[in-house]
């Protein structure tokens, strides 16, 4: 019994050899053929977009905020990977941070990887992870849960001594996603993707809206009287009206001379 017991073992530990690399965790790499994308943006309305498998490489100063987007659906799972070397000494350890945002702005959890890192002076680079959770076809409204729609991706150094500010880095980041995607194993479904609106603040203007015009039918009393719009007629008329007035009311009310 004891040898087959050994046995057993040999044959499980060699079948977890024979297991592929992806089932231990390996590191996700670039799609064949994918273009490198060379920059960044530094807000979220400038967030250089991206799709799964497609490296990124940039330079950058210490204590710049890089932003990247890309869009998630249904039922994936995605993951960023970062490396940031440094080509210069540093005078001390600095911390570093790699956080994802949904359509609405709402920081996400990640469920696996360094978020937040320390790396020490003497250090050449420092490795960052996130893995988001299942993107969700539809949640409720009190819900953070991750649902379909535009990600965001912030890189940037969170502590760090104060003559480091400003250094030289450079910076590969992919981004990875698997799952088939697709709602079929939920009861709803997101009517609209959670996208921000990047125009916000923008004053919308209403198309002005016509006078109407008045016809002239030419019958009647209205056919010569002068329209609303002319001012200046309406303005002699009136003069003219309370100069005869004027002289009226003076030749009633002054008194007889007498002779």
């Amino acid at each position: 019994m004891r040898t087959l017991s050994i046995a057993a073992a040999a044959l499980v530990a060699a079948g977890g050899l024979a297991l592929p690399a992806t089932a231990a965790g390996a590191a996700p790499t670039p799609s064949p053929g994918a273009e490198t994308v060379t920059k960044a943006g530094t807000a979220f309305l400038t967030a250089t977009p991206i799709t799964a498998g497609q490296p990124v490489r940039v330079g950058a100063s210490t204590g710049d905020h890089l932003y990247w987007s890309f869009t998630a659906g249904a039922g994936q799972v995605h993951e960023i990977t970062a490396t940031v070397s440094f080509p210069r000494a540093r005078t001390g350890p600095s911390t570093w941070s790699v956080d994802v945002f949904d359509g609405l702005r709402r920081r996400q959890a990640c469920t696996a990887g360094a978020q937040t890192p320390t790396v020490d002076a003497a250090a050449d680079s420092v490795t960052l992870g996130c893995r988001l959770p299942e993107v969700r076809p539809w949640a409720e409204a009190w819900s953070a849960d991750p649902l379909p729609g535009t990600y965001y991706v912030r890189l940037s150094v969170v502590n760090l001594p104060e003559p480091d500010l400003g250094l030289p880095v450079e910076v590969d980041l992919l981004l990875s996603a698997t799952g088939h995607g697709g709602s079929s194993a939920e009861d709803g479904e997101l009517k609209a993707s959670l996208t921000a609106d990047n125009r916000a603040g923008r004053v919308l203007t209403a198309e002005p809206t016509p006078a109407p015009v008045a016809e002239n039918t030419g019958t009647g009393l209205t056919g010569w009287l002068p329209q609303p719009g002319s001012r200046w007629v309406w303005t002699t008329a009136g003069g003219i009206l309370a100069a005869v007035a004027g002289v009226v009311g003076f030749a009633l009310t002054r008194r007889p001379r007498r002779l």
